[in-house]
Parts: C-alpha cells; structure tokens; sequence
C-alpha cells in the first residue's frame, strides 16, 4: 500500500503530542522574573522533550521520503513507535513537575529508550519489506548512530539512580546529537 496516509497519520499524531506538551506550561503568576523560576524545570523539560519528538519527527519524514510502499508490518511498527512518543507528554511532566527526581528521570529515560527501541524495530520492517539495494537501505546503513543511542539511554537510566544529572545529562547529549542534521537521506535522495 502506499506510504501517504502513514505519514499524515504520524504527523497528525506527532503534532497532537507537541500540543499536549505546551499544555502542561503553566503561565506564572507574577509580573517579573521571579515569577519565572518555579517554571524553570517544567520548561527546560519541555524544551527537551519537543527536540526529541522533533527528531523523530524528522527522521521519519526523511525515512519514509526513500521508500515507496507501506505493509501491516511497518504499520504496527510505526503505530509503536507512536505509542511511546504518546507518553513523552507524561513522562515530561512528570520530571518537571519534580524537579529532576531520581525516579522520574529514571521513567523518562525509559521512555527514551523504548521510543529508539521502537524507531529501530520500524527500521527493521522498511528494511525488510524494501530490501537491501534501496534508496533507504543505503541511506540508514548500519544505523549506528540509533544503536549507540538506545545503549546511551539504557545505560543512562541505570546511570540515573547514581545521580540523576548524569541521566538528564546523556539525555541531553543524544539530543545534541541528533540535532546535527542527518545526511544520509539527503545524500541518498540527492543521486
């Protein structure tokens, strides 16, 4: 079947969980800035929540750009990998609300984890179901970079119970790198 409505679908939802998030921003009472500073920790969590779900927005985008056909396989996978996208409001919330707790942070990398556990299952599926001579299957490689991701977040969510800013800190660190652009699609699209 064809790819479109799997991608409105994804973007539908993907914008739904963005709006959900800025729910959770709260205006603060007060006219100066110190009515600001009990509102720190539910932004900065806001902050880098809405990067992640705009990375997997983008790479999503940019995956489903090489491959010309959808199957009940990349459906459910991609319905997973939404699923756990659909507790990022949550679990942010959760850890701005408390501060950085340990557990929270913890809950939060696991999410993390099971969204890049998630987007690797869906790579395997358009793999699978486009072979290994496409455009996507040159473009995501050996996907190194997903795989190094999902062993950071793991281990940041062990790290966390050491001391919860290491894990905020890995957190933040794949972030970072996944917000250099990605170009292996356009490399692949380009030729």
């Amino acid at each position: 079947m064809g790819k479109g409505r799997v991608e409105a679908f994804t973007d539908g939802v993907v914008a739904i969980i963005i709006t959900i998030m800025v729910l959770d921003l709260k205006v603060p009472e007060g006219e100066d800035f110190s009515a600001l500073l009990p509102q720190w920790p539910i932004f900065l969590c806001y902050v880098l929540s809405f990067v992640n779900v705009g990375i997997y927005w983008n790479n999503l985008h940019n995956m489903f750009h090489t491959v010309q056909r959808v199957d009940g396989g990349v459906l459910w996978a991609n319905l997973h990998l939404l699923f756990w996208l659909s507790l990022m409001p949550v679990t942010t919330a959760f850890m701005g609300e408390n501060h950085f707790a340990t557990v929270p942070v913890a809950v939060y990398g696991f999410d993390l984890a099971m969204c890049a556990t998630a987007y690797s299952i869906l790579v395997i599926a358009l793999h699978r179901l486009h072979g290994p001579d496409t455009a996507f299957a040159k473009a995501i490689g050996r996907d190194r970079k997903g795989r190094i991701s999902l062993a950071v977040y793991v281990a940041a969510v062990g790290l966390t119970f050491l001391d919860r800013w290491i894990g905020v800190a890995l957190y933040v660190a794949v972030a970072l790198v996944w917000l250099v652009p990605d170009t292996r699609f356009a490399r692949v699209i380009e030729k």
